[in-house]
């Protein structure tokens, strides 16, 4: 199946980074989000990304301005009735995202493929409220999305041969490297990267040393381009902590557990830089 228009679910860091990928690439893009202010922000921000990578010369000027001609704000599902694929990226919430996939699967022409942007939740649940489970997949990209090359493919319990083959073959159209990852929570990526990230929080937490110094630990000892510290601000600490929490409900396991100085990073309303405040301070 070849997929020529793709509608992005969710206009945020995560669903424009996609959205903008998707129209570089050649295919014609449909930015949905419930948020008039949102949407407007989302396409500022492709636009502005683009005009970045011009100036740098990574892109031509035709070759922007072709994307931005592919790039069209939607503000109903009604639109999804053109489309081949939808990318769902919208908050990381099961209740949320179960509603959105029930309402798309309604209006969805019958060859549409449904994927989620999810970063832990499982995919067999979210393919289980529709009645196409078997066109319903994984498709976790790295933020910032237009930068980070990895993309986690993952199957539900029924998704079919052919819905992952054509993801995949659009993953390497995006100039993305797709990795086949099982329904489990957290996937790959977050069930390693999170258990680090939380314990550097314990380091912390328990007076072994300060975020910066832990931070430094982790670069120039093993040569991690950004600290576990910096990284979870970044991420946003709230995200981390419900991921966590997603690992420790989902394994039962006690080394998931979310150490109580993210909680109360998170109570605090100090959730990274997108607050100005988490491990570290950020001016605007």
């Amino acid at each position: 199946m070849q997929i020529n228009k793709v509608m992005v679910v969710g206009a945020g860091q995560m669903g424009a980074g996609i959205g903008q990928v998707c129209a570089t690439a050649g295919l014609e893009v449909l930015l949905h989000d419930v948020s008039e202010a949102s949407l407007q922000k989302g396409i500022t921000g492709i636009e502005k990304r683009l005009q970045r990578a011009m100036e740098k010369g990574k892109l031509t000027g035709e070759a922007r301005q072709a994307a931005i001609n592919r790039l069209t704000p939607s503000s109903t599902f009604q639109d999804v009735q053109s489309c081949d694929l939808v990318i769902e990226a919208a908050v990381e919430n099961m209740e949320i995202k179960t509603k959105i996939f029930r309402e798309l699967d309604e209006l969805a022409p019958a060859h549409v493929l449904l994927a989620t942007n999810t970063s832990s939740l499982p995919i067999t649940e979210i393919a289980a409220v529709t009645s196409r489970p078997e066109q319903v997949i994984g498709m976790h990209f790295m933020n910032p999305v237009p930068v980070m090359k990895l993309v986690e493919l993952i199957r539900g319990l029924q998704t079919s041969e052919e819905t992952y083959q054509t993801v995949k073959q659009l993953a390497v159209q995006l100039e993305k490297t797709p990795v086949e990852v099982n329904d489990y929570p957290g996937f790959a990526a977050n069930r390693i990267l999170m258990p680090m990230i939380n314990e550097a929080v314990y380091a912390v937490y328990e007076g072994v040393s300060s975020p910066e110094d832990i931070d430094t630990v982790m670069k120039l000892g093993m040569n991690h381009p950004m600290g576990p510290l910096q990284l979870a601000d970044f991420i946003g600490l709230d995200t981390c902590l419900y991921i966590m929490e997603v690992l420790h409900e989902g394994f039962g396991d006690s080394k998931y557990r979310p150490c109580p100085l993210l909680r109360k990073y998170v109570k605090a309303g100090w959730i990274g830089k997108k607050a100005g405040r988490g491990f570290y301070t950020y001016q605007e």
